[in-house]
């Protein structure tokens, strides 16, 4: 996978959760399968994690941009911070629907690991700038 169609494809899922996350939080909580399964929902929660994504989502465009060696490292560690305890708690919260939902979640969890992953190698391949 090219480092910057990646950076920009992660972004871009951070931006449109965020974005959804942030102005419209209770479409966000009743309308994404598998959210409603942890209640009580909180607009301030939803609100602040939609914020935060899209801060993500910032850092993301920002890496794709420039292609600076340690703002990419940066960027997908970032990313990563999030995605991998996504993963986890799904991991151990796959009762609350159909069998078939609850397996497309988690191939959708583990591959948002596995894309930051994948992108890494690149990322630390690229020349260090500015000491």
């Amino acid at each position: 996978m090219k480092l910057r169609a990646g950076l920009i494809f992660l972004a871009a899922l951070q931006m449109l959760v965020g974005s959804w996350t942030l102005f419209f939080p209770s479409s966000f909580y009743n309308d994404v399968p598998t959210v409603d399964w942890t209640p009580p929902y909180s607009e301030h929660l939803f609100r602040d994690f939609g914020s935060t994504t899209l801060g993500i989502g910032i850092v993301l465009i920002a890496a794709a941009i420039w292609l600076e060696r340690r703002l990419v490292l940066v960027a997908l560690l970032a990313y990563l911070a999030y995605s991998v305890p996504h993963l986890a708690f799904h991991a151990h919260h796959l009762e609350g629907d159909s069998p078939t939902l609850s397996t497309l979640l988690l191939a959708f969890t583990i591959l948002w690991v596995l894309i930051p992953l994948a992108l890494l190698p690149a990322a630390l391949s690229r020349p260090r700038t500015g000491h």
